[in-house]
């Protein structure tokens, strides 16, 4: 009797130790959502349970401060003066899993649709799709000032329906937090920066610029956990290009490989682009009329990738996808069907199967994690 009771007490603090994360959705608006919406998540068999919800408009994108204390976001409006666009801040409560809206400042911007925010945990950057520009704003205990500097991009690209000018898309800190990458979808081009986390200065590298192919549309990226290699997803060509750094304070473009099967010759809509946390497996999302998953294994050497499978993505447009905090889940935000499907990830091959988990969301668009209670 002993021993099945200390084996019952082991397994209900393992299934306790599984549910410590919360689950952030960040939506657009539509009939089925309103906002950033949150979750208890179970690691040990890939469930989910709604906590609370806030509402907010159009929040495409989300980032969570590093002490995992408060919650900022974008409200993707916009007006016809390159205005309009909308950063939100949240104190996240860790015992009730609720947000408590803290501030609101402009974006600088219109339409804007990534935030990210530095290492210190003092500045968040928002990258404005519609009038291409970024800003940065200075964030203290969850509060944020208005932006301290707004940084224009021109020029355009080949596509005259996509690329009539620049369309900032993502905003990537660098390792060492003295820097970021910029992906401008309108000009074929990622942008670099240096940034000094003291005062929140930003200015162009001495190599400000790497050029991709033209038509390309940079959208997303990541880095490598172990390796100096970055990959980018390119949304309009269906691409990734493998960068790595070159020379004194350049990048090259190593490798490039289709994010999709061969025989595809439909339009791409790539979307995101995740390396796993053990940096042997690379995982992007294509909508189109593919609505997949593409996997790819890397090398440990050279970080050069080789395509492995391509996954259904068990619902339409998957946008944004992400990890579970064990690396075992894959979870996938099918934007067009109102739902997320959550996949089992293999360890080892990196392959993805469908636990039949659902999530019942309208238009998921970004998905982040908050650890802890």
């Amino acid at each position: 009797m002993k021993l099945i009771g200390t084996t019952l007490l082991l397994l209900c603090m393992i299934n306790a130790k599984a549910q410590q994360g919360y689950l952030l959705v960040g939506t657009y608006d539509s009939p089925k959502s309103e906002g950033i919406y949150v979750y208890t998540f179970n690691s040990s068999d890939g469930t989910a349970k709604e906590i609370s919800h806030v509402k907010i408009p159009n929040a495409s994108f989300l980032t969570v401060s590093p002490d995992q204390k408060y919650v900022y976001a974008v409200s993707e409006t916009g007006d016809s003066s390159g205005q309009g666009g909308k950063v939100m801040s949240f104190f996240f409560n860790k015992k009730t899993g609720t947000l408590k809206q803290l501030s609101q400042q402009s974006s600088g911007g219109s339409r804007p649709c990534y935030i990210t925010i530095d290492k210190t945990g003092k500045w968040v950057l928002v990258g404005n799709y519609t009038s291409g520009n970024f800003s940065i704003l200075p964030a203290k205990n969850g509060i944020l000032g208005k932006p301290k500097k707004t940084v224009q991009h021109s020029g355009s690209g080949p596509d005259t329906a996509r690329q009539k000018s620049p369309h900032v898309h993502g905003i990537f800190m660098k390792k060492d937090n003295a820097g970021f990458f910029v992906t401008d979808l309108g000009t074929d081009k990622v942008m670099k920066y240096k940034f000094d986390a003291k005062t929140g200065n930003v200015s162009p590298e001495k190599n400000p610029f790497v050029a991709l192919s033209p038509g390309s549309g940079p959208r997303h990226m990541d880095f490598h956990p172990k390796l100096s290699v970055m990959y980018v997803l390119n949304e309009l060509s269906g691409s990734i290009d493998v960068l790595k750094p070159w020379g004194a304070g350049d990048v090259a473009i190593v490798q490039n490989i289709p994010s999709f099967p061969l025989y595809y010759r439909g339009p791409a809509g790539s979307a995101d682009i995740h390396v796993s946390p053990d940096g042997r497996f690379l995982y992007c999302s294509n909508r189109g009329a593919l609505h997949n998953i593409g996997i790819f294994s890397i090398d440990s050497a050279t970080g050069h990738l080789t395509t492995l499978a391509d996954q259904p993505s068990m619902g339409e447009r998957p946008r944004n996808f992400n990890f579970d905090p064990t690396g075992k889940f894959l979870l996938v935000g099918n934007q067009g069907s109102d739902e997320m499907v959550i996949f089992k990830r293999d360890i080892k091959t990196g392959l993805l199967t469908d636990t039949g988990n659902r999530i019942s969301v309208g238009k998921p668009v970004c998905i982040k994690w908050v650890m802890g209670k």
